[in-house]
């Protein structure tokens, strides 16, 4: 069956496509883990590396921070962020750590969390908890889920009085929801409760408001939906905050005499020698991705969406399984629980059949209780529905196998 539907209409050489890099070969559904970055936003990186080895000097002590000025300026002007709150760093998963090492805990206070949160962002939780003698506390967050209220119940019902921060996602990586974050944020402020929020894959799935959401601390890649190179994130951190926050790196900054920068960014705008060219890029990739269609960032998130939420529809009709949450909660991800037939698969070897039978690359997730098998699908600008459907098809084959 594989080699028939894959020669037919499913082909993963779209129009769309001829943009990217990807194997024209594969059936790329899988966008959201490390995103995929468009030709001409690479030539561009490109193009600053070649300024950068022509004359390094000149572009380390003239050209850079002007760059980087720039680039912090229009990324912030797209999240929705002051542009003095925002700092770069290389993921999401840095940011995270970065605040989690600045802080104070002592022993019995309570870092709050999901159990949908993103396994090496739970690691840092539970290193710092072992260091300073805290207790990581999650709140079990269902799956299915019916209402985002359920979120908000769930972790409300998880603070005491001990609860000194919490971690959470705004899009979960395993699971594909979307948090009703800025209620989140609101509840635990009123309690006395600072947010740290992974917003992994916030930008560029989503409109984004930084400010609104009103974090203590907001930290999202470039490199996933945005469609910037590898290497391109950000971290927010709110004024009253900033004094506390140190870069993990500590490096010239810390003790710079110049009065026409804050020390919150000489510490994070440089802290040694590095590449900063996927931070440069940000502008061309915001500029790009938002030249596709008509309408800009606006059309293109509200394709996507529209996109995922068929191919889900048609992935769970196919399969005979239920919808996991309601569209509200879906921006470009969406999971689909597997049936009980190939719950018994191992995750890895559904995964690589996949791939190696069929050409799809698509992640299968293991959780932790029934649905025991997740298939997460992504859907960006390059994508089609009948991919989605060649994805069903495999799935049944592979369904009657285990049968």
């Amino acid at each position: 069956m594989s080699s028939e539907v894959l020669n037919s209409s499913s082909n993963s050489v779209t129009d769309w496509g001829r943009f990217w890099l990807l194997d024209p070969a594969v059936i790329f559904l899988n966008h959201g883990s490390f995103g995929a970055c468009p030709k001409t936003v690479l030539s561009a990186q490109q193009s600053l590396r070649s300024q950068l080895e022509q004359e390094p000097v000149r572009f380390f002590v003239r050209e850079w921070e002007g760059l980087l000025d720039n680039a912090r300026s229009q990324l912030a002007a797209f999240v929705g962020a002051d542009a003095e709150n925002l700092v770069f760093v290389p993921n999401a998963t840095t940011g995270v750590n970065t605040v989690l090492r600045s802080l104070v805990f002592h022993p019995g206070d309570e870092l709050l969390t999901t159990n949908h949160e993103y396994n090496a962002c739970r690691n840092a939780l539970d290193f710092i908890a072992s260091r300073t003698g805290a207790r990581v506390v999650v709140a079990k967050i269902p799956l299915p889920i019916d209402s985002p209220q359920q979120v908000v119940e769930a972790v409300i019902d998880q603070v005491t009085p001990k609860t000194r921060l919490a971690l959470l996602d705004h899009i979960t990586s395993q699971t594909g929801f979307i948090f009703p974050i800025q209620q989140l944020v609101q509840e635990l402020q009123v309690r006395g409760i600072d947010t740290l929020v992974d917003g992994a894959h916030a930008p560029g799935m989503l409109p984004l408001n930084v400010k609104e959401i009103g974090a203590a601390y907001y930290t999202g890649n470039c490199h996933k939906w945005l469609c910037a190179p590898k290497g391109a994130a950000f971290l927010c951190v709110r004024s009253d905050k900033q004094p506390e926050i140190r870069p993990l790196t500590i490096s010239h900054g810390a003790n710079s005499p110049r009065t026409d920068k804050t020390r919150f960014h000489l510490e994070f705008d440089w802290m040694g020698t590095d590449d900063p060219t996927a931070y440069l890029c940000i502008p061309k990739a915001i500029q790009f991705m938002g030249s596709l269609l008509p309408n800009g960032w606006t059309e293109l998130m509200q394709r996507n969406h529209q996109l995922v939420l068929e191919a889900r529809q048609r992935l769970c009709g196919a399969l005979s399984v239920s919808l996991p949450c309601p569209d509200e909660m879906i921006g470009s991800m969406a999971v689909v629980p597997m049936p009980d037939a190939l719950e018994n698969r191992n995750f890895l070897s559904l995964h690589d059949d996949l791939f190696d039978r069929f050409g799809i690359e698509v992640p299968v997730i293991p959780w932790q209780e029934k649905p025991h098998l997740l298939v997460r699908i992504s859907a960006q600008i390059y994508n089609t529905i009948d991919q989605y459907d060649y994805l069903a098809k495999a799935l049944m084959e592979l369904l009657v196998e285990s049968r």
